[in-house]
């Protein structure tokens, strides 16, 4: 056994070697270097269990950490005492195994040794995974540090699931493993759903390091996240290795995007797609025509009939349709909520050969992603912005230039300085929508107040509280709704006679936005790809310079209001003016200094305060019914 040694030695010289050579020492880290202050005086008895050798990290004190180098192989001489131990040790382990359990400390998910250092060492030499130990967990402080608060997330996951193996990199991530899990983390899971979910983890692990996943800079958790999201962990439970690793090759793309942050590529104009085409996945130089067709299929979680939302894309399905003139045969599939009904519509959109599919809601994103997965033929769309995924391409009007513009003429057109403001959801854009139009306000009556409602917010009192606050202008839905009369939509007026003047409304011309898109295609162009070897996914922002959004204006204004207006309008689509230059001001305090640079347009999407002259807000997400807390998992603000 002493040749074992040897072996195990020069394992041990080369792990000091590699260290040293990056600038760190050569030795076991010891707990007791790291800890600070305090931490360690209470430690907590957590059990004896199996805990993985993967995560055994180091000594607990520094008298050991000479012994060894820094991943447990021996660095004692061969004729040591240490090394006739460590061999004696080997010998047992060979023929009978190692019973006893050895002594850990638990640091931020991390094993320090107490005792039993040369078993941890002996069974990394031969290749096991796991160790039986007696755990006790010294807590640090909270804080409000990434790592920290990712940590204390972990063992909220760990009273309902003990469970050390699977590690993630983000805030959530282990409430999300819950649900997809069918569990969550407030109640203990049954024994057979934590072997379920080990059992999966460990065949996406072994297929996902034997596909070279261990070169990535994300965790194996990361990975399998995204895995369950689109494969479910009945896939892991019961298919073979073969069609798991198929699986995995699948959603690569997926997973390098995550590896990378899941950076974004921002399309900000139409210009910008076309300057450096790349080629689509549909037949490339072909040119559309009535006897030939490119097929759009646009899948609604409403009807028209019921949702201003999908009332508002049907017109601009109907314009396409008008514009190209047969060369552009569209598919509707209404009331596709569930995910069930978004694999039926889809399944019958892939009948046809040149397809490409919108999905009109951000809250369809989970199965247009499982759909594109499955479908790589198709080019997939969603309704949504600042979502980072390879096989769909977000697409989502940048409407905070004209909610400024709307804002603008509220405060010049409400004499007690009071405005209303009906918000639909809190995900991405919302925010900067609502301070878009708190800020044009305030340009024009520096005394302003916006007060703030939320129609996704159940038992709100909106119509009495804008008669107690005595608020007159009021910016109320976007769109108006198909089955009412009402005219309580855009920029209006509330009179006393309990009238409503329309002064103004946002236009979504989605006709233009579609039109946009498929124009290219029809023409024997070709769209960027999500699927080459970009490392961003791409989503399209466009605004009021594509023509794709714009401002209505009543008759009934006076030319200064209009004159205004197209004032501000034109320096903006110039961009001269934004509502996010100079000095900006939360309700907590100064978001930005004067003369610092213009917010950026992920700073703009991920905006998660309010102005300080609003009046209200943000919800809580179980303040939501649960239809919107599902579009809140996917594009809801931070």
């Amino acid at each position: 056994m002493i040749e074992e040694y040897r072996k195990a030695l020069k394992l041990g010289e080369k792990s000091i070697k590699r260290a040293r050579d990056a600038g760190q020492p050569g030795v076991l880290p010891a707990l007791d270097d790291i800890l600070t202050g305090d931490e360690g005086m209470n430690p907590v008895f957590v059990g004896v269990m199996e805990i993985p050798l993967s995560l055994v990290a180091g000594t607990k004190t520094r008298s050991r950490q000479g012994a060894f180098a820094p991943d447990f192989m021996p660095a004692m001489e061969p004729n040591s005492e240490f090394a006739e131990k460590w061999t004696a040790l080997l010998t047992s382990q060979m023929e009978e195994g190692i019973r006893d359990p050895i002594q850990v400390y638990e640091y931020m998910r991390r094993f320090y040794v107490l005792e039993g250092n040369k078993r941890v060492s002996v069974s990394k030499y031969v290749g096991s995974t796991t160790i039986l130990a007696e755990v006790r967990r010294i807590l640090p402080k909270q804080t409000e540090e990434p790592e920290n608060r990712q940590y204390f997330e972990f063992l909220k996951f760990f009273e309902a699931a003990p469970i050390y193996e699977i590690a993630f990199s983000k805030e959530g991530s282990y409430r999300k493993l819950a649900e997809m899990a069918g569990q969550d983390l407030d109640h203990v899971w049954t024994a057979e759903a934590v072997k379920d979910l080990k059992y999966a983890f460990a065949m996406f692990s072994q297929v996902f390091y034997a596909k070279g996943g261990w070169k990535l800079r994300l965790t194996s958790g990361d990975a399998f996240l995204i895995y369950l999201s689109i494969f479910g962990e009945k896939s892991l439970l019961e298919e073979s290795t073969k069609e798991i690793a198929g699986h995995v090759l699948q959603i690569w793309n997926e997973i390098r995007l995550a590896e990378q942050g899941d950076e974004i590529d921002l399309m900000e104009a139409p210009e910008e797609e076309r300057e450096t085409p790349i080629l689509g996945l549909l037949r490339r130089n072909t040119v559309y025509t009535p006897e030939h067709p490119l097929r759009a299929a646009f899948i609604y979680d409403s009807t028209p009939e019921l949702s201003r939302w999908c009332y508002s894309h049907e017109l601009g399905r109907s314009e396409l349709m008008r514009r190209f003139g047969g060369a552009v045969d569209t598919l509707r599939f209404d009331s596709c909520r569930t995910d069930e009904q978004i694999r039926k519509a889809v399944e019958a959109a892939a009948a046809d050969e040149d397809i490409m599919v919108f999905t009109t809601s951000s809250n369809q994103m989970q199965e247009t992603l499982r759909s594109a997965i499955r479908y790589p033929q198709i080019r997939f769309f969603n309704c949504s912005v600042n979502l980072s995924h390879k096989a769909v391409q977000a697409y989502y009007p940048r409407m905070y230039g004209v909610k400024f513009l709307l804002g603008a003429m509220a405060g010049s057109l409400s004499g007690n300085h009071r405005i209303g403001y009906r918000a639909a959801y809190p995900i991405y854009g919302a925010l900067a929508d609502i301070n878009a139009f708190a800020i044009g306000a305030a340009l024009t009556d520096p005394k302003a107040e916006i007060y703030l409602s939320w129609a996704s917010m159940p038992e709100q009192k909106w119509i009495e509280s804008l008669a107690d606050n005595d608020i007159r202008i009021v910016s109320g839905p976007d769109n108006i709704r198909p089955e009412s009369a009402s005219r309580e939509f855009g920029l209006y007026e509330r009179r006393e006679d309990g009238t409503i003047m329309n002064l103004a409304a946002p236009f979504w011309n989605w006709g233009e936005y579609y039109d946009l898109i498929l124009r290219p295609v029809v023409e024997g162009h070709s769209l960027r790809s999500n699927s080459g070897s970009q490392d961003r996914a791409i989503n399209y922002w466009w605004g009021m310079s594509a023509g794709v959004v714009d401002i209505i204006l009543s008759e009934k204004l006076s030319y200064y209001s209009r004159k205004m207006v197209n004032a501000l309008k034109n320096s903006m689509i110039l961009g001269r003016m934004n509502p996010f230059d100079g000095e900006l001001h939360s309700r907590d305090g100064v978001v930005k200094e004067a003369g610092t640079p213009r917010l950026s347009s992920e700073e703009i999407i991920r905006m998660n305060w309010l102005n300080d002259n609003i009046i209200g807000r943000i919800p809580e997400p179980e303040e939501l019914p649960e239809n919107v807390r599902a579009m809140m998992e996917v594009s809801g603000i931070s």
